[in-house]
C-alpha cells in the first residue's frame, strides 16, 4: 500500500512542482494543482452526472414500487434492483469521486512533507498540524468545515440527484461531508487542509459546468417525479393522528405487531373482512350474523380502528377473530393476504394504497355496498374495477356495472342481487315504532340534514330555507353532518347565534349525533346531496325535499354510461327539488307533503320496491352468497390437492 501511495505522490509531484515554478507561491500552487486535477477528472464527473440523472429518472418508478409494495422491504429491494439493472444505474458510482479524493489526499501527504521538510521560506505554516502544533493552524479546520457547508448548500440546489433527496438524506450527506472536513482539518497539515478546502469549493463550479454539459431538465420528467412523490407523501401521512413524540413509544405499536403476527400464523383462512373504522361494522353485520348462525366458519376481521366494537363482540363470540392493524401496516398485510374470500366496503381497491394480494392470485374480493344509490357518480371511475364480486343493492347498480364492463371492456364481475341490510333494519325499526304508536308527532317535524361538502345548503341558503319553514307551526330541526361541525365550527356557531332568539321548541340545532332518532321521527327531510334521504324515505315511506346545491361528483365521466344516476333521478320520485337561488314555494311543498302522507307513502313504497332487491332478506342473501363462495373455494382447493397427490 505504501508503494502505491508513493507512486501516487510521485505523479502528483510532477504537477505541483511546475505550478510552484510558475507562481513562486506554495499556496497558489496547491490551488492550481486542485484545479488541474478537477479538469483531468472531468470525464469522471460527466460519468457521475449521467448516472445521477439516470437515478432521478427512475425515481418515479422507484417511488411507485414503494407505494405498491409498501412495507415489504424484500419485494421493494428486488423490484428496485431490476429497475437499476434495466436503466444501467450504478448505486456506488457516486462514491468514486470521494475515493479518488482520498487517494489524492494520501498521495499529497508525501508531497507536502517534501516541501516542508526542507525548511524553505514560506512553508512554516504549510506544515503545521492543529492537533499537535496548535496556534493559528486551528483556523484551517474551521475553514474546511465552512467550505463543506458552502458545498452542501450549493449541491442541495444544483446537483440533480442531491436536490431530489429527502431532507434526511441531504442532512446525512452534508453532515458526513462537514464532519470529514473538520476531522481532516484537525489531523492533517495546513497545506493538505488547504487542498481539501479548494477541492470543496471548486466542486461547486464543476457541478455547475456539468449542468451546462448535460442539462438535467432535458432528461428528467419533473412533473412525473412530483406526482410520484405526492403518492409517497400521502401514504406517509396515513395515521398522522397516531404520531407520538419521538421520546415516547406508541402504545399501539406492540398490539399491532402482535396482531399482525397472529394473523399470518393462522393457515387456511376462509373469509376475511376488512374495515377502516368501527362504524363500518354495520355494513357487515347481517352477513356475519348469518355466517355465524349457519356455518362453522371463523370470521377473521381486520380493522384500522383500535377501539372498533368488533373487539367487544369477539369476547362474546369466539369464532370472530379480530385484529387491530393500522392503516400503514394494512397495506403490507393486504398485499400478503392468504384467504379464500376477502370482503370490504373499500372503494378503489388496487388503485391506491390497499392492493390485491400478490401472494395468492385466486382470492375472491367482494365489495359490500355502503349506500343505495348509483355507483358511477360519486365514486371514482375505476372504483370497482378490481373486485371480483359486487353485492348489489338493486337493478340500477347491476345495470351500471354491466354497462361499465361493456363500455370499458372490463372483465365480467359476479354481481350478486342482495339488497341492503341496513335498510331492512330501518324498515323493521319503523314497523316497531308504528306498532308502538310512536310515528305520530304532536305537531309536524321537519328535519334539515345536509352533507358537509363545500357549498352545502347550510352555507349557500340556510337563511332563505329557514324563512320558508319557520312560523308555520312546525318544529324545525337542523342536524348538520358531524364532519361539518368539525371542519366549519365558526360557521356552525354563527348560524346558531343568528337564530338564538327563536325558541328551541320551534327551531332546534342538534348537537348530539350518537343517534338517528330525530331523523326517522320526522315527517319531512330536507337535504342537498346527502344519501341520508334513501334511509329516511325508504324506511319511513315519507318524502324528502332536495336543494340542488353543486353536485358531489367523483367520476367526471359519469355521462359516458348513458344512465342517469339514481342520486339525480330519485330526487323528483321520492320528493321535490329546488334551486338554492330560488326557494319560493318550498314551504308550500312541505305543507303539501305533510297534508297528504298516504299519497306520498304509496309513491315512495312503489319506488323502493322497484329499486331494492330482496327487501327484508338482504342479510340472508349476502350471507348465503359468501358461504357458497367459501365452500366452492374449499372444494377447488381439495380438488387441486387431490391432483397434486
Amino acid at each position: 500500500m505504501d508503494a502505491i501511495f508513493s507512486a501516487v505522490a510521485d505523479v502528483l509531484q510532477l504537477i505541483v512542482q511546475p505550478c510552484y515554478a510558475l507562481t513562486g507561491n506554495w499556496w497558489i500552487s496547491i490551488l492550481l494543482f486542485t484545479l488541474i486535477t478537477k479538469v483531468v477528472l472531468l470525464p469522471m464527473s460527466l460519468w457521475v452526472q449521467k448516472n445521477s440523472i439516470v437515478m432521478v429518472n427512475v425515481m418515479p418508478e422507484i417511488n411507485r414500487i414503494k407505494v405498491k409494495y409498501y412495507g415489504d422491504r424484500e419485494a421493494i429491494g428486488e423490484k428496485q434492483q431490476v429497475v437499476f439493472k434495466e436503466k444501467h444505474y450504478h448505486p456506488l458510482l457516486s462514491m468514486v469521486p470521494l475515493l479518488v479524493q482520498v487517494i489524492i489526499l494520501f498521495g499529497l501527504v508525501d508531497v507536502i512533507h517534501s516541501i516542508t521538510d526542507n525548511g524553505a521560506p514560506g512553508t512554516e505554516f504549510l506544515g503545521m498540524v492543529p492537533v499537535t502544533d496548535g496556534g493559528m493552524s486551528w483556523i484551517m479546520p474551521l475553514l474546511a468545515g465552512l467550505s463543506a457547508v458552502a458545498m452542501g448548500f450549493a449541491q442541495n440546489r444544483i446537483n440533480p440527484l442531491q436536490r431530489e433527496q429527502s431532507r434526511a438524506e441531504k442532512n446525512t450527506t452534508n453532515g458526513l461531508s462537514i464532519g470529514l472536513s473538520l476531522i481532516l482539518g484537525v489531523f492533517v497539515s495546513a497545506g493538505m487542509c488547504f487542498y481539501w478546502i479548494c477541492s470543496n469549493l471548486s466542486s461547486i463550479a464543476i457541478q455547475a459546468l456539468m449542468n451546462i454539459c448535460i442539462v438535467p431538465a432535458k432528461h428528467i420528467d419533473y412533473e412525473d417525479l412530483a406526482a410520484s412523490r405526492t403518492e409517497i407523501e400521502a401514504l406517509e401521512a396515513l395515521e398522522a393522528e397516531r404520531k407520538t413524540p419521538w421520546w415516547k413509544r406508541d402504545p399501539l405499536t406492540k398490539r399491532e405487531r402482535a396482531d399482525y403476527k397472529r394473523f399470518f400464523k393462522i393457515a387456511g383462512k376462509h373469509i376475511v373482512f376488512y374495515s377502516e373504522e368501527s362504524g363500518f361494522y354495520k355494513y357487515f353485520k347481517g352477513a356475519i350474523d348469518y355466517l355465524l348462525a349457519n356455518s362453522d366458519v371463523n370470521i377473521h376481521y381486520i380493522t384500522n380502528d383500535p377501539n372498533d366494537r368488533i373487539f367487544a363482540l369477539a369476547e362474546q363470540q369466539p369464532r370472530i377473530k379480530p385484529y387491530y392493524i393500522g392503516q400503514k401496516r394494512s397495506i403490507t398485510l393486504m398485499m400478503k393476504m392468504d384467504a379464500d374470500v376477502v370482503v370490504s366496503t373499500l372503494e378503489d381497491l388496487d388503485n391506491y394504497y390497499i392492493k390485491r394480494s400478490y401472494v395468492r392470485k385466486d382470492t375472491e374480493y367482494v365489495f359490500m355496498p355502503h349506500h343505495m344509490t348509483s355507483m358511477h357518480l360519486t365514486p371514482s371511475k375505476q372504483a370497482y374495477d378490481h373486485y371480483d364480486t359486487v353485492l348489489c343493492v338493486g337493478p340500477h347498480q347491476v345495470a351500471e356495472l354491466r354497462r361499465e364492463e361493456q363500455l370499458y371492456q372490463l372483465p365480467a364481475k359476479n354481481l350478486a342481487e342482495c339488497g341492503y341490510d341496513l335498510l331492512d333494519d330501518d324498515v323493521a325499526a319503523m314497523a316497531a315504532r308504528r306498532a308502538a304508536g310512536k310515528m305520530t308527532n304532536e305537531r309536524p317535524v321537519v328535519i334539515v340534514a345536509p352533507s358537509w361538502q363545500e357549498d352545502n345548503l347550510l352555507d349557500s341558503c340556510a337563511d332563505a330555507l329557514l324563512s320558508q319553514l319557520l312560523g308555520r307551526g312546525w318544529k324545525v330541526i337542523v342536524r348538520p353532518h358531524p364532519e361539518y361541525t368539525k371542519r366549519y365550527r365558526p360557521r356552525w356557531m354563527a348560524l346558531i347565534e343568528r337564530y338564538s332568539h327563536v325558541p328551541e321548541s320551534d327551531l332546534y340545532f342538534e348537537r348530539d349525533f350518537s343517534s338517528n332518532e330525530t331523523v326517522f321521527a320526522s315527517d319531512v327531510l330536507i337535504t342537498d346531496w346527502s344519501s341520508v334521504f334513501c334511509e329516511f324515505s325508504f324506511s319511513t315511506l315519507r318524502p324528502s325535499v332536495f336543494i340542488n346545491t353543486p353536485m358531489k361528483v367523483g367520476n367526471s365521466d359519469w355521462r359516458e354510461l348513458g344512465i342517469e344516476p339514481t342520486d339525480i333521478s330519485l330526487r323528483n320520485k321520492v320528493g321535490r327539488s329546488f334551486d338554492p337561488a330560488d326557494l319560493s314555494g318550498l314551504g308550500d311543498a312541505v305543507a303539501e307533503m305533510i297534508a297528504h302522507p298516504n299519497a306520498w307513502s304509496e309513491k315512495v313504497s312503489a319506488v323502493r320496491d322497484e329499486m331494492i332487491f330482496n327487501l327484508g332478506h338482504a342479510a340472508e342473501v349476502a350471507g348465503e352468497y359468501l358461504l357458497e363462495r367459501v365452500l366452492i373455494k374449499q372444494d377447488e382447493e381439495n380438488e387441486e390437492g387431490g391432483r397434486d397427490e
